[in-house]
């Protein structure tokens, strides 16, 4: 059969070096050497292993359901920012089968690290008044809200032991309980203006966080708990980085680019980058830049541009295939942050081996895919018309699109349930 589910519930189916130059080195990630298997991944503490070092996307297949969302129900979850609601679609039916409010400019509806809990994040923008709404998969339910300072967006330690708040307009990521949301700790990101989307590296020692008006990326130690260092992205492929020592603000020199009032540096760049994911083999990092139009792929290890692959205009949203040979990148159609109806939204299909696109599908009409994910069995991408007030349903066999109107902007929403044995935030980057 060609899908896996009923309309009502899912069948279960079988950092060592900081360089003057805002650049970090870390550990090697596991390699292949000739004809052998790569080596095993040495994770940190509490991290589940990595079943496959060459495909980290291995447990995230249609046969990989845990049974932990064996009674959740089928659907589509849309976060309207400007409504301030949740759509929600039953994708059989294809449909809306219920609407519910949730809180001040929802952004994202996120997993949970243990897959039980589907949160509403609402970052009220230019308030205080910040909150997260779990709902419960099984019954589709929003349950209470919890106040919560500026959750932009929402990811996950690979250990599972905090929920990582990403709190954008404060330029600071809010380490918090990731069932209570009580705030353990906080870590400040100076340089890293409007920070955002991230992902993992492959043993989970550090992430690379996007500054969408930096113009580049941060990265965090996450076993010592600090920011390592920024680089700035750059159509051209030149690399610019400031010159400082980021655990030592003083050190800067005087050609850097640094606040002020800290003496960290900031990697002012031209771009704007969006989401960003790993590739299988936790070699290269992908990252979307809506202004340059395009992905820009970066040494995550060495931190460093390696390469810019063109995708289409405002390019946006990054989701692996189920088989983890492809990556499907939304096209907004815009260059603006309040884009205009009906632009020339497309989503572009990149081959993980060759870094090559092999599929462009535009929308008939125009459009403004924006994010999303791919149902259990990889059949469709379901994405944000942030624009249309719509959603998007690709066909992911020839590119074929529906659509189903919903309220005002949609943005990250989620599919759910999806296969993996736990979640690292966003909209499902499962693993």
């Amino acid at each position: 059969m060609k899908h896996l589910f009923d309309s009502r519930r899912l069948a279960i189916v079988a950092l060592a070096a900081i360089l003057g130059s805002c650049q970090w080195l870390g550990g090697a990630a596991a390699q292949s050497t000739g004809n052998h298997r790569a080596k095993a991944v040495e994770t940190v503490p509490g991290m589940p292993a990595v079943a496959d070092p060459e495909n980290l996307y291995s447990e995230i297949g249609p046969t990989h359901l845990s049974p932990a969302v064996a009674d959740d129900l089928y659907r589509i979850y849309v976060p309207n920012r400007i409504s301030g609601d949740v759509t929600v679609i039953d994708p059989m039916l294809m449909k809306v089968v219920a609407r519910f409010r949730v809180g001040v400019n929802p952004q994202h509806i996120v997993p949970s690290y243990d897959l039980r809990t589907l949160w509403v994040v609402n970052n009220a923008e230019n308030r205080s008044t910040g909150s997260v709404v779990p709902i419960n998969p099984r019954t589709g339910k929003p349950g209470h809200p919890i106040a919560v300072d500026d959750p932009y967006n929402m990811y996950f330690t690979p250990d599972g032991q905090s929920a990582i708040v990403v709190a954008e307009e404060s330029q600071r990521l809010d380490f918090r309980d990731p069932h209570t949301m009580e705030l353990q700790w906080s870590l400040p990101t100076p340089g890293c203006a409007g920070i955002n989307h991230a992902d993992f590296s492959i043993d989970g020692r550090y992430a690379l966080f996007t500054c969408e008006y930096g113009g580049g990326l941060a990265k965090v130690d996450m076993v010592h708990r600090q920011v390592v260092g920024y680089l700035t992205l750059n159509k051209d492929g030149v690399t610019k980085q400031s010159q400082a020592s980021l655990l030592v603000p003083a050190s800067a020199t005087s050609s850097a680019l640094a606040d002020p009032a800290t003496g960290f540096p900031i990697c002012a760049g031209t771009g704007m980058p969006q989401d960003i994911r790993v590739s299988p083999d936790g070699k290269v990092f992908y990252v979307a830049d809506m202004l340059a139009d395009g992905v820009y792929l970066v040494d995550g290890d060495s931190f460093s541009q390696i390469g810019f692959i063109p995708t289409g205009r405002g390019a946006h949203g990054l989701y692996p295939s189920r088989d983890g040979t492809k990556l499907y990148v939304a096209n907004r159609g815009s260059h603006k942050v309040e884009g205009g109806r009906h632009g020339p939204g497309s989503v572009s299909v990149i081959d993980f081996s060759t870094r090559a696109v092999i599929a462009n599908w535009p929308i008939p009409g125009g459009g403004s895919p924006d994010m999303g994910n791919v149902t259990a069995d990889g059949h469709y991408l379901w994405l944000s018309g942030r624009f249309d007030n719509v959603v998007y349903r690709f066909d992911t066999t020839d590119g074929a699109v529906v659509q189903i109107p919903v309220d005002r902007e949609p943005h990250g929403l989620t599919v759910w349930p999806q296969p993996g044995r736990y979640s690292l935030g966003h909209t499902g980057n499962l693993r």
